[in-house]
């Protein structure tokens, strides 16, 4: 009997598969921003992942060097673009220290305010794109309904919907307009009482949770070995919050209405659970600050400054629990006005990096999902 071979595919002769490489971007959709994946896959299976940064790098630490302590603040509520108002922050709280400078306390309470409003807005932003990049558009429009109510009140007392530039070092750009105190405690109330429809809708949704349990999970070591913070990292049960564990502005006095949200699944539904139950965390910490500013006394908002502002020769380092996690400026003063150094930590930077831990092993189908659940944006990555 005589066999004859017509034809062979391509590689016929290797008993096994030839990985696959594959590049994800650095332009797609599941991204917030321009973010490259390399990945190596084993059929649909991941095998190895990195994360390949710097298409968005704009050098703004080498720009902080060039700008007075007034002028850095447009340059540093950019990196982040969700969380703008948090980002002003670190860089008055790091100057203010560095001069001794103690603020109004109408400063320091509206300043808490302010920064548990932007926690919502970043949060709200990913709680309606995360369900978005898996199928599901119906949340999104749920999400910014809610961020407009939101959003109306920081325009109506900044003037910007997404670069606040009101942080001033001292205290506030200037004071809250008459009746808004009033506006904001109703946006809240309204936020608060639409919330539910978010939890039912999609973290009460069976095919979301399929889609989302025990996958992408990332682990205590992990979390600790990457440096990734936020809720990302109490997401996997590390119980770390620089509100409560390291207090600043007004955190200090808000210990009885501050709840650490943690889980310990460390998948991408328990990350997305964190953010959802940390929503309503700052509702709580927003009210609460609004029942102080309104039975405060009429004061001033701000110190006056010298014209010409120069720190002190010497160092420090201010961090703030950002919304999307840790976020440190070490600034380096030689008694110029402009910082001789000023290194920027962000949170973005960190979290995306355990990609390259918490990819292999997932199939490609779940690649979107995982990426996703690290909530990032890519400016705070690059900076």
């Amino acid at each position: 009997m005589t066999e004859t071979t017509v034809g062979v595919g391509i590689g016929a002769d290797q008993l096994d598969t030839t990985d696959m490489v594959l590049n994800i971007g650095p332009q797609h959709p599941s991204t917030h921003g321009v973010l490259r994946l390399r990945l190596v896959l084993d059929g649909e299976r991941i095998v190895s992942a990195e994360p390949i940064v710097g298409y968005m790098h704009r050098g703004a630490e080498k720009l902080f060097e060039v700008r007075d302590y007034r002028q850095i603040l447009v340059l540093a509520n950019r990196h982040d673009w969700l969380s703008a108002f948090s980002n002003e922050l670190g860089v008055v709280l790091a100057v203010e220290r560095m001069l001794g400078m103690e603020v109004p306390e109408r400063a320091v309470w509206a300043r808490t305010l302010l920064a548990e409003l932007n926690r919502v807005l970043n949060h709200l932003m990913f709680l309606g794109s995360y369900p978005l990049e898996l199928g599901a558009i119906t949340p999104i429009f749920h999400a910014f309904r809610e961020r407009e109510e939101i959003q109306t009140v920081m325009e109506e007392i900044s003037g910007g919907r997404m670069h606040f530039m009101f942080n001033r070092v001292g205290g506030l750009k200037e004071d809250l307009p008459a009746g808004w105190l009033g506006r904001t405690r109703t946006a809240v109330a309204d936020v608060r009482s639409r919330m539910p429809v978010l939890h039912d809708l999609v973290h009460g949704n069976e095919i979301f949770r399929a889609r989302t349990r025990g996958v992408g999970v990332l682990t205590p070591e992990q979390v600790h070995a990457y440096g990734v913070s936020g809720p990302i990292a109490r997401a996997s049960g590390v119980d770390f919050d620089l509100r409560r564990d390291e207090p600043y502005l007004a955190y200090g006095d808000l210990a009885d209405v501050l709840r650490v949200v943690t889980r310990t699944e460390g998948d991408c539904l328990a990350r997305f659970t964190c953010l959802l139950d940390q929503v309503d965390v700052s509702l709580d910490l927003a009210d609460a600050c609004l029942d102080r500013l309104e039975a405060l006394p009429p004061g001033p908002i701000n110190l006056r400054l010298p014209k010409v502002l120069k720190a002190p020769e010497g160092h420090t380092y201010a961090w703030t629990e950002n919304p999307l996690g840790i976020n440190g400026y070490y600034l380096v003063s030689r008694g110029e006005k402009t910082p001789w150094r000023l290194k920027l930590r962000s949170a973005s930077y960190n979290n995306i990096q355990v990609l390259a831990e918490v990819l292999p092993g997932c199939l490609v189908a779940d690649m979107v999902a995982v990426l996703g659940s690290m909530f990032f944006v890519v400016g705070d990555i690059d900076k």
